[in-house]
């Protein structure tokens, strides 16, 4: 799982290009984020820039004591901090500009761990889709053609679906420099592109044999 972070005060943040790149398929680091209430904090401040416990709680509807034990230990794992202080509010931010949390195929806790985490994530776009399409339907007329729901099914070898990961996941590439709010046109709205791309592996390879099945 990969995530390219846009939060909408990021590009204002001091230091925020100068932040580390997370690269880890450490089992110990993808348990601390392998919690679906962890999940949707990360997502908040991802989109906020910083945010305290009360501005979080607020979004995702748990208390802010229920909220701070969660954040402690994505700090724990190191994948916040403490932002600076505002008054009596300490809010929060993430140590990482980027995170590429993909298993390593040879720690079997790693692909298990890593599993679970794209599980959450699968489930908390999910949610959001479903929500912006309850609110808003597909959008006014302006922006009918920009909303879409697509999905495509063919056959392909794992080479090629890897090469088609990594070409999706350039896709908005394009837009990178907008995170500077400067460079961004009037009229433009934050946006989402969620992907996800796996085979089927209930059943044979084409061209291979299944399994011979132990008789009695």
């Amino acid at each position: 799982m990969t995530e390219e972070l846009d939060a909408q005060r990021a590009a204002q943040e001091p230091g925020y290009q100068d932040k580390p790149d997370l690269r880890s398929s450490d089992p110990a680091l993808l348990r601390a984020l392998a919690h679906p209430l962890r999940v949707e904090i990360l997502a908040v401040i991802d989109e906020l820039g910083e945010a305290t416990a009360t501005q979080i709680a607020e979004r995702v509807g748990e208390s802010p004591s229920n909220c701070s034990f969660h954040l402690r230990t994505l700090a724990k794992a190191g994948f916040i901090e403490r932002a600076t202080a505002q008054g009596t509010s300490k809010p929060w931010r993430s140590v990482h500009r980027s995170r590429d949390l993909r298993p390593d195929p040879n720690v079997p806790e790693s692909l298990r761990t890593s599993a679970t985490i794209a599980a959450l994530y699968v489930q908390h776009e999910a949610n959001r889709m479903v929500d912006f399409l309850t609110k808003h339907g597909v959008g006014d007329a302006h922006w009918v053609e920009a909303v879409t729901v697509n999905a495509s099914h063919f056959w392909a070898t794992a080479d090629e679906l890897a090469e088609l990961s990594a070409e999706v996941a350039k896709l908005s590439e394009r837009f990178h420099d907008r995170k500077d709010p400067a460079k961004r046109p009037v009229g433009s709205r934050r946006a989402t592109l969620f992907s996800t791309l796996n085979p089927e592996l209930d059943g044979p390879a084409w061209g291979e044999e299944p399994e011979a099945r132990p008789q009695g």
